[in-house]
């Protein structure tokens, strides 16, 4: 049996969603862009490495996309990213006030190192020396927990990176060595090889996951392709004043209280029942954006309200197919299954033609496209999971499930001459 065709199983799975979404919005309070509560400036300039070889047009346009991943590699923040002349660019991050931070954060090298230490001739004292191992030989690399259940960088090796790890971790054991893993030249580790690694492996050094998560992002960009050196710095006021703000969240709630109040007039009992299923979606939907770090610029706000709108057409598509099912004379039960089983695969088609739309904007487009691209794909989602399940749940708990003839069909928006005699 299809899990969420228990009704009360899905009712409990919605309760649990719904609980783990207002915990994530107490938690992690939402992002808001440089238009709502300004960030930080920042202008530098790219310098080549080599003093014979130039700074070129391809080298910049590097540059460029490696800070594009550091600072925002999920297309989500907001960041602005953007050419000034030949040689600099502008980066303005929303939300950080710590101009340091950033520059810190962008102005990492990204090199790792897996290094052995060797020993001096005395036998005793040693240093540490580069194993052929480093960053180029990773496939993979994501945030992971280490077994203190702290935070850690979990990495993957490509098949070249793999044989080498395999090598060095062998001649390791046999010499009882430890294997030091550095990144920027400062060591984060140098845990003692027990085992052969092969193509996986854990990066720990007590993180706080911003840290990890920080790390895990510039071995992903890559290392810088030039030199860079900060020409100017600066803090970035809000755009919009507090005023505004408050404007547009009183103008997204008048907007969703005016669609509520429309789908009960029009719908009645189910307008209700889809009015309870689109504030489900509200929570969902805004804790995922919060939980990814979805940044909230104005523009951002009125398109979350208008996915609000939106996600009203599925439950439209059901309601209408289940008022057909009643006029034709079925049962409520059967005609709630019925108006849903029909409605799907139009649901089930437009949705799928929009996130097949979001998987090529996201896979071939950069930045704030990609953002778009995964945002969308996150309302339709939750969108889809709210009007087939937690709509139809609602329906069946509320409404229930009997199979006698309706005895109030104005409860529905339905005349008891247009019912026919029950099937």
């Amino acid at each position: 049996m299809n899990l969420f065709q228990n009704h009360k199983v899905t009712l409990f799975i919605v309760m649990a969603l719904l609980l783990a979404s207002i915990l994530v919005m107490v938690k992690k309070p939402p992002t808001l862009g440089l238009d709502l509560s300004g960030g930080s400036r920042l202008v530098i300039e790219g310098v080549s490495p080599n003093k014979d070889t130039p700074v070129t047009p391809d080298s910049m346009d590097a540059l460029r996309k490696v800070i594009q991943l550091r600072v925002d590699s999920a297309g989500v923040s907001e960041t602005v990213i953007q050419d000034s002349g030949d040689k600099r660019i502008i980066i303005e991050i929303p939300g950080e006030y710590d101009s340091e931070k950033a520059k810190a954060r962008i102005g990492k090298v990204g090199n790792l190192e897996f290094k052995r230490f060797k020993l001096g001739e005395d036998k005793i004292s040693g240093e540490w020396v580069p194993s052929g191992i480093s960053g180029k030989d990773l496939a993979e690399v994501d945030v992971g927990t280490a077994s203190d259940n702290s935070w850690s960088v979990n990495f993957t090796l490509n098949k070249e990176g793999a044989q080498k790890m395999k090598k060095l971790t062998e001649e390791l054991i046999i010499g009882n060595q430890p294997l030091g893993i550095f990144f920027d030249g400062e060591q984060q580790s140098a845990p003692s090889v027990r085992g052969v690694i092969s193509d996986q492996g854990q990066i720990t050094g007590s993180y706080a996951y911003e840290e990890a998560k920080e790390v895990v992002d510039i071995l992903n960009a890559g290392a810088l392709p030039l030199d860079i050196t900060f020409i100017e710095e600066s803090s970035v006021s809000p755009l919009l004043g507090k005023a505004s703000i408050n404007q547009s969240f009183f103008a997204g709630l008048g907007g969703l209280v005016a669609v509520l109040i429309f789908m009960v007039i029009y719908y009645r009992i189910q307008g209700l029942v889809a009015s309870l299923a689109l504030v489900v979606y509200t929570f969902l939907t805004y804790a995922a954006y919060n939980l990814l770090g979805v940044t909230f610029t104005l523009a951002g706000i009125a398109g979350f309200i208008l996915s609000i709108g939106m996600a009203v057409d599925a439950n439209i598509l059901i309601f209408e197919r289940t008022k057909e099912e009643i006029k034709l004379g079925r049962s409520l039960g059967k005609a709630i299954d019925m108006g849903f089983d029909r409605a799907f695969p139009s649901i089930f088609d437009s949705n799928t033609t929009t996130i097949i739309t979001c998987v090529l904007l996201w896979v071939l487009g950069t930045g704030s496209v990609k953002g778009f691209a995964l945002t969308l794909a996150i309302g339709v989602l939750i969108s889809m999971f709210s009007a087939i399940n937690v709509t139809r749940t609602f329906m069946h708990l509320i409404l229930g499930s009997g199979h006698g003839k309706i005895t109030n069909p104005s409860l529905f928006g339905i005349r008891a001459n247009e019912i026919a005699e029950s099937r």
